[in-house]
């Protein structure tokens, strides 16, 4: 035997070694790291809204250095490199926690494809995120590249909204078997419910390309008009309110109380939250708390709207 094929051998034997000691099923620290991973995608569209809010953009002015000399932010450039750098390596943090997943579900990842998968997309976005953050910066923080940003964080909440919901066996193939699945009415104002809320959310990315809270008080705009855009991104906002009390009344009449009429019921919480700050922020000229607190409110109505379309659409008949 050849010292390659001798040490080839020990790394195939420590790889069983090690893949013996991982979890061969979906385990309570699993379940922990998805509702973190949920709970830090939100944080992030909420630290990114920090950074627009405080004009902290280009508080770190190079990529992927925070400065031309040093990869962390320094004294020098005060609170707004530490505001910008404390957003980078919160995406860093995410990272680990997706990686974790990855390695706790190995050897999972034949039978829960669905888990591994997730985990799997939510690290690979990380560098993605990284790179289209850069690209933000080169470019002095264009609206459109900014908006994109935003966009692929709203996705990763709802994807670690689907992790959770698997995790914790509420969807997927270790989902229990119900009697009766929801009628295609529901299931229908699902699909309506989740269109809505993305394109509500694409809008919303087009109406903060055009307001006041660039990121740097020298970054451009995206040049369209504040008014007409949000009159257009209303528009599937009303759909989703009727579309949330509709569902409620059909749920309430049925007598349910499984996991989706309590779906429906933080669904509601989340558009009217999310509608009321809305509008409270347009008439009084968008302070930067009450837009803070809109991106709170989408990160909260993504990750609704993802739980009650995927319980929905997902309901096994026996």
């Amino acid at each position: 035997m050849t010292v390659f094929q001798e040490k080839t051998g020990q790394i195939k034997q420590s790889a069983r070694g090690l893949g013996g000691r991982l979890p061969n099923r979906v385990t309570p620290a699993l379940r922990r790291l998805s509702v973190a991973s949920l709970i830090g995608q939100s944080v992030l569209i909420v630290s990114g809204g920090a950074v627009r809010l405080t004009a902290s953009g280009l508080g770190c002015p190079t990529w992927p250095r925070c400065t031309a000399g040093s990869l962390v932010n320094t004294p020098e450039i005060g609170i707004h490199g530490v505001i910008e750098f404390g957003n980078r390596t919160l995406t860093f943090a995410l990272a680990l926690v997706a990686a974790l997943m990855l390695v706790f579900l190995w050897n999972l990842r034949k039978e829960r494809k669905d888990l591994f998968w997730l985990s799997f997309g939510l690290l690979a976005s990380i560098p993605v995120q990284a790179v289209i953050g850069g690209i933000s910066v080169l470019t002095q923080l264009n609206p459109w590249v900014v908006g994109l940003h935003f966009l692929v964080s709203a996705a990763l909440v709802a994807f670690s909204m689907l992790l959770v919901n698997r995790t914790y066996d509420r969807t997927g193939a270790a989902a229990p078997v119900h009697r009766h699945r929801p009628s295609k009415t529901i299931r229908q104002l699902s699909v309506v419910v989740a269109a809505c809320t993305a394109l509500a959310v694409v809008l919303g990315v087009m109406v903060t390309g055009s307001g006041p809270h660039a990121g740097d008080a020298n970054a451009p705009r995206n040049e369209l008009n504040p008014d007409l855009i949000t009159r257009f991104h209303v528009l599937p906002v009303y759909v989703l309110v009727i579309s949330s009390v509709i569902l409620l009344i059909l749920l309430w009449r049925r007598g349910s109380n499984d996991a989706l009429r309590a779906g429906a019921v933080l669904l509601m919480a989340a558009v009217l939250f999310q509608g009321a700050i809305g509008y409270a922020q347009h008439f009084t000229g968008l302070p930067p708390i009450l837009v803070g607190l809109h991106m709170l409110g989408a990160a909260a109505l993504l990750a609704a709207a993802t739980n009650f379309t995927d319980l929905a659409l997902s309901r096994r008949r026996r």
